[in-house]
């Protein structure tokens, strides 16, 4: 766990953990999160028809991203002759959403409903317009995304609870629904490494997927063949995401550059090529190459946890789900010349089984992903259900059961479902497995999971981890040096030397609703902060490092501190983690 990993390769006499127990660990009994999937508060399989001659929903334009865009602008113009507050206005896609796409079990419904599957987004029918209650009218604006196939609108009246379908608009669609979007990028297992993962709407049978990529004014750019993968219902694990929350997620494509140049720039672009011969291309990126581990340079990391996703258009957000989400996302885009990676450490787009939401979160991130590796670890909401292998059996995860996360994104793990500590060379985590001054573990008297700091202190000691970093709880809180319930290390600015315990990080601000503190005067606690943010750790060298912790709000340091060490510190005898010796010469 020596800093040789390509992820801090200048970093080299520091030693991080991100333990990465989120995968198949989740809550049971505590609801931290507060609020619910908008699109859970959908009883969509109750809809009744009640087509009204009178009423009419129309959309514009018909036809989409005739630019090569893959997102646009849309104009519902609607009108109702028997307004009522709750009336709402539903994105479906596919367009056609009635019973006749309904595929029934047994065990998930009891009859067929009228329409089985939920919107992908949603408004209400007043939107920015009180005014519609008299008036029966309205002209809304909702941003799409492709997603690979058309859409309809839906006018509903009878609320969230009680939907009635009144009309239905005209269907519209992107010009290549089917086109290569959203490119993730992630580290491989080998340093000169990356992977470039995208989601289409082409199977093998249809097209083969590839990355072209090169340096630039490469006159014979390579070529690299990508795998495919996708996942269908019987797939995951229950409802929603067996039911009103499964949508077909595309095909994800995979492909791996190797034998990268250390810190050079690399421009490519994803590819389709059809049976008939011809290529379907996507946007042109570029990202740099990772330094040669050891190497001194300048290396800049993100990390935080709890994203999640919401709509720049004020789809589904009457409920305000995931407040801080954009503001985490817009101030990342900012900054990414300054940025070299980033590790979203567990709970990502809370689609809790609406497998749509997946599309809007990869959407969401995409400005950051296709140009800087993003690694991810699953969080609770991805990953927990019931009898799926989880720590807790809980029902987190909609029915996901890890398989959307583990899909749509690469990381390089040897087993992606269940990690384990002695096979992660880096681990990315979600929960606080050392410390947090949070109030529901204040009230269960452990201020941790129960799986935690008793069972992993004396490896993060003998591995001299210097910081650990967690989410799931919703704030931002520094720990000091710490080993068995002691503060090992004075000071609060700067560490340097042995430092002889380990640095306890919370960073789930990013975005999901904010957890509150315990009023307990926790001692081991030196910042804390009730607010979204994220860590930035700078390594400057083999030797120095700085960390940051900033709002997103604003981008601004709130808290930091500083940590300087030779290699020998790393190396040096400390309790609990001193190799055994002898006196033979």
């Amino acid at each position: 766990m020596k800093m040789k990993s390509l992820l801090f390769s200048t970093i080299c006499a520091f030693c991080f953990i991100i333990v990465c127990a989120g995968a198949n660990t989740s809550i049971n009994k505590r609801v931290i999160h507060g609020g619910e999937q908008p699109l859970a508060q959908i009883a969509i399989h109750k809809t009744v028809q009640a087509l009204r001659d009178s009423a009419f929903i129309k959309s514009t334009p018909f036809l989409l991203g005739l630019n090569g865009a893959d997102t646009e602008w849309v104009t519902v113009e609607l009108s109702n002759s028997e307004p009522a507050i709750d009336d709402w206005i539903g994105v479906f896609s596919p367009a056609k959403f009635n019973e006749s796409i309904c595929n029934p079990s047994p065990d998930e419904w009891s009859e067929t409903p009228f329409l089985c599957t939920a919107p992908i987004k949603y408004k209400f029918a007043n939107d920015s317009n009180p005014k519609y209650i008299k008036s029966g009218r309205n002209i809304i604006k909702f941003q799409l995304i492709n997603q690979r196939s058309d859409f309809a609108f839906a006018l509903f009246s009878g609320g969230l609870s009680n939907p009635k379908l009144v009309a239905v608009s005209n269907t519209i669609a992107f010009a290549n629904p089917k086109a290569p979007v959203y490119p993730r990028l992630a580290h491989g297992k080998a340093w000169d490494e990356m992977t470039v993962t995208w989601t289409s709407g082409y199977n093998i049978d249809e097209a083969y997927p590839f990355v072209e990529w090169g340096t630039k004014g490469d006159a014979t750019p390579k070529r690299s063949p990508a795998g495919t993968l996708t996942f269908n219902q019987g797939s995951l694990c229950g409802p929603p995401a067996r039911t009103v929350g499964w949508r077909h997620p595309g095909y994800i494509h995979t492909s791996f550059l190797k034998d990268l140049w250390p810190n050079m720039e690399y421009y490519y672009k994803l590819g389709h090529v059809l049976m008939n011969g011809s290529i379907v291309w996507s946007k042109s990126y570029s990202f740099r190459a990772s330094p040669f581990p050891g190497q001194e340079s300048l290396q800049r990391v993100i990390i935080f946890g709890d994203m999640g996703k919401a709509e720049r258009d004020g789809s589904n957000e009457h409920a305000d789900y995931q407040p801080g989400s954009l503001m985490t996302t817009d101030q990342l885009i900012s900054d990414l010349d300054n940025i070299d990676i980033v590790f979203l450490i567990g709970d990502l787009p809370y689609a809790n089984g609406y497998i749509s939401q997946w599309d809007q979160f990869t959407a969401q991130v995409a400005p950051i992903t296709s140009i800087k590796p993003f690694m991810i670890a699953s969080g609770n909401h991805e990953r927990t259900w019931v009898d799926s292998g989880s720590f807790f059996n809980a029902m987190d995860s909609g029915g996901e059961c890890g398989v959307p996360a583990e899909t749509l994104y690469y990381f390089p793990a040897e087993n992606r479902a269940k990690f384990w500590l002695k096979e992660c060379s880096l681990m990315a985590a979600h929960r606080p497995l050392g410390y947090s001054s949070n109030d529901f573990y204040a009230n269960e008297g452990s201020f941790e999971e129960p799986e935690g700091r008793a069972h992993l202190q004396k490896l993060w000691q003998k591995h001299r981890v210097d910081i650990a970093f967690f989410g799931h709880v919703h704030n931002y809180e520094r720990v000091c040096p710490i080993y068995q319930n002691q503060c090992v290390k004075e000071g609060t600015s700067h560490y340097s030397g042995v430092v002889n315990g380990t640095i306890h990080v919370v960073a789930g601000g990013g975005g999901s609703h904010l957890s509150q503190f315990t009023k307990i005067n926790t001692f081991w606690s030196i910042y804390k902060d009730y607010d979204y943010g994220f860590v930035k750790l700078t390594a400057f060298n083999r030797s120095s490092l700085l960390f940051e912790y900033k709002k997103s709000s604003d981008g601004k340091v709130y808290d930091s501190f500083t940590i300087s060490k030779d290699y020998r510190d790393v190396l040096a005898c400390v309790h609990d983690g001193c190799e055994p010796t002898t006196l033979a010469t």
